[in-house]
């Protein structure tokens, strides 16, 4: 049976975008967010190598603890805060249900 989560995405003009997500293709948030059509570039496909995917993590889930890579290129991004996370290090698991992200500005 194929199990999905739903995942929320406020985007950059605060409206939330209600996402079903499959659990069983070894996706990332990233992919899913892109899929949706929504404004995420995803630039170094997914490998920790930009910031392009940044998002805020807005709700209570507890999410693994980033990476040295992450970690890395997160402070190179903009307007990093404490709930800061590259959604190309998420992956999509039972988990993540109800999960609550917001866009995170691009640039300056």
């Amino acid at each position: 049976m194929d199990q999905t989560v739903l995942i929320k995405v406020i985007d950059h003009d605060g409206k939330t975008h209600e996402i079903e997500a499959p659990t069983d293709f070894n996706l990332n948030v990233m992919e899913i967010v892109r899929a949706a059509d929504l404004p995420m570039e995803g630039t170094c496909g997914g490998m920790a190598l930009c910031a392009s995917c940044h998002v805020y993590i807005e709700s209570a889930h507890e999410i693994f603890d980033r990476s040295e890579e992450e970690e890395d290129m997160l402070d190179q991004a903009f307007f990093v805060m404490d709930n800061s996370r590259l959604a190309c290090q998420i992956p999509v698991e039972e988990s993540l249900d109800g999960l609550v992200i917001r866009l995170a500005p691009q640039n300056e």
